[in-house]
Formats: structure tokens, sequence, C-alpha cells
């Protein structure tokens, strides 16, 4: 059956003529409420209306201007929304499919950088307390949270192209835990540049032990059902300088319905479908909307990768979003060592500009603006576009 909200802000304001209706779907599981199953559905599609857009969404629990509050829903947005409709909702099986229609304004972009989609290598995760993985044997939510994370930003994030390494861990868990900053900053370099990345990402689960529980004993576990912690925290760093451009911590917790002696595949459905499986689930949808957000507006580099008199070729393209016509700055990489031995990556601002003339899937061809031979520009130096 159709239904249909509209739901008008009271607040005053002139909507401008440009003003575009969005249509888009958006799913939901049904665990145990169809209730909240269709407000995680209106939530999942108004998010993906607001981002096509070129709105900035940020939270989703609680709507500003009053937008789905009854439904607890909340998306800040860089635009306005002047009306919504849900003019399609359809059950089958445990899943729920809402149809919406938003009319909305979006405000002017934020930046230049955020018509590029970032190349990101997202590397394994770390569970800092194996110990904690033993009750369910879930030792390999490292690996299958990441590739999880990586799905969800190919699909729903709109700035970040994802690449997997998965096979090794990285050493960034024990540098990070000993305040290693100049080791960190040449593993991330490292891992940039034989990736082709410009950001890298590193993460650590640091709790998933039991809510109530004094000790690591299976003696406690009895016919009560206990709360299970999740803590996850994500830093994201650029390849090009090793600096730390976005860091943040994520908790939460959820019932864990399981014996003490079952063995949990985290690959399973069942598994995401559970209580816990759903909050993981609903923590990686707020680490995304994070991720965009910050990740807007950071500068698009692309590395040089050759240099032929007037001519650069950069490794951005297609699948970053670049297009014929577009211009970039170039940057001289400048690395340097202090008086102390700390070793900084630093850059020279050139003076040539540089217009992309062909284009390929993931890399570009560039001439100078001015048509001048650009002389001191050198492989790996960069293109950057603000």
């Amino acid at each position: 059956m159709r239904s249909l909200i509209f739901i008008i802000f009271t607040a005053i304001f002139s909507v401008p003529s440009f003003a575009q209706w969005y249509e888009t779907q958006g799913h939901a599981i049904i665990n145990s409420s169809k209730m909240q199953a269709r407000t995680k559905a209106i939530e999942n599609a108004l998010k993906k209306a607001l981002l096509v857009a070129g709105a900035s969404v940020s939270s989703v629990q609680q709507v500003v201007n009053g937008l789905l509050m009854q439904d607890e829903i909340n998306i800040r947005a860089s635009g306005e929304v002047n009306s919504f409709e849900l003019i399609d909702e359809l059950y089958s099986g445990n899943v729920v499919t809402v149809t919406i229609r938003a009319d909305i304004f979006p405000k002017e972009r934020q930046c230049f950088s955020a018509d590029y989609r970032k190349s990101l290598l997202i590397t394994k995760s770390h569970i800092k307390n194996r110990e904690q993985a033993n009750i369910g044997g879930i030792y390999s939510l490292d690996k299958v949270l990441v590739k999880r994370l990586a799905k969800k930003i190919n699909a729903d994030g709109l700035y970040l192209d994802t690449k997997l390494v998965l096979k090794n861990n990285t050493e960034f868990s024990r540098y990070n835990y000993s305040l290693q900053a100049d080791k960190i900053k040449k593993l991330t370099m490292s891992l940039s540049d034989l990736s082709g990345s410009q950001y890298v990402l590193f993460s650590e689960i640091n709790d998933i032990s039991f809510a109530n529980v004094e000790n690591n004993s299976w003696q406690f576990w009895q016919e009560d059902i206990y709360d299970r912690h999740f803590n996850f925290s994500i830093y994201i760093y650029n390849g090009s300088n090793g600096e730390l451009v976005f860091n943040q911590n994520y908790k939460n917790s959820a019932p864990w319905h399981y014996s003490i002696r079952d063995q949990v595949d985290v690959n399973s459905n069942t598994f995401w479908q559970g209580e816990y499986g759903n909050i993981i689930n609903q923590t990686l949808n707020a680490v995304i909307t994070d991720i965009d957000d910050n990740m807007m507006c950071q500068p698009t580099r692309g590395k040089i990768v050759k240099v032929s008199g007037n001519e650069v070729m950069i490794n951005l393209g297609k699948r970053q979003g670049v297009k014929e016509g577009d211009e970039f700055s170039l940057l001289h990489t400048k690395n340097f060592t202090s008086d102390l031995g700390k070793v900084y990556a630093g850059f020279n601002i050139s003076p040539f500009t540089v217009k992309i003339i062909q284009v390929s899937e993931e890399s570009a061809l560039a001439v100078s603006s001015k048509g001048e031979m650009l002389d001191n520009i050198q492989q790996d130096d960069l293109a950057v576009r603000y």
C-alpha cells in the first residue's frame, strides 16, 4: 500500500528556483520491528538523496529542523530540504524497501576537490586484545570488518575510491602504541607509493569484551544474555607526507545471543543480521558519514608519473572523476631533516598550472596552461586541485 508523508519546515526562507526533486530507494533488514526497519530504510534513502544533491550528511540518528524527528532520524545537510514524500513501501521476506522523493536545493559546493573521488588504501584492522575474541571465535573480524567497510564506502560514499590490502598485518598498531609517529609516516608513505593511493586508512578494534563481567573466566556464563562491546578507531593519513588527517573513535554495544561454546561465522548473514552484527553495521555507517564529511574537501593529489616537455602524466583518471579541461596546480615534493634528525615531508608550490587534455581510467595527460616547458617538474611531484 502506498503511503504519503509530507514534511515541510516551518522556518521561513525563500525557495530558490533551482530546487530539484530527488527520488531514490532505501533498504533495511527487518529484525524485531517492522517500524524500526522502515525508519532505517527511509534514513538510508534520504541520506542518498541529500548526498547526491551535494549536501553534507553528518549524523543519522535524528533530523535537524524537525525533519522526521518522530522517527528518530537526524541528518544535517549543507543544503535545504523543502518537502519530502514517501511514495512507496514494499515488504518482501525480511527486507523492507522504500522509495522517497525529496525536494532539495543544495548550497554551493564547499570546495573544488569535492568533485573528485580520493583513492584510499584500507589496511587490515587489528584486534588489540585477541583473547577477547575467544568467545565466539571471532578472530577473523579484523579482516571481515574492513572488507565490509570498503564495500560500503564504494557503494554509499561519494568522495573515496578504495583499495584493500588484507594478506598481511602492518606495523601500525605497534608504532601507534609506542607513539612512534615518524615510523607511522614512513609506513604510510611507503604503502601509498606501492598502491598508488592518496590516503591510507588504519584501524583498531579496541574492545570486544562483555559488559558487567569482572574477569575472562567462562564461569560467568549462565542463562543470562550479556551485552558485548564494540569499540573501534580509525586513522586516515595523507600518503604524500604521512600526516594524520582524520581520527575518530566509535563505541557501542549490543546483546550477544550466542552460547559460550558457539563458534560464530562472522562472514555469515546470520551474524550480520543479529543484534551485535547490526550494531557493527550501524557503526560502519557512521564511519562512512564521518569520512565523507571530513574527506570531501581534502585536496585531490595526483602523483606525476611522467614528464615530457610541457606535458605531464598523473595517476588520477576517470575512476576518480577527472575530466578533460580540469586544471591542477603543481607541487614539488621536498623532504627535509631537522637538526634533531627528524624527517619532515614538505612541498614547494610551482608557478605552473596544467590542464587535462586526455583521460583514461586511472591516469590523465595534462599540458601546461600557458604552453611553458615544465623544466623543474619531476617524476613523483604532485598535481593538486583544492
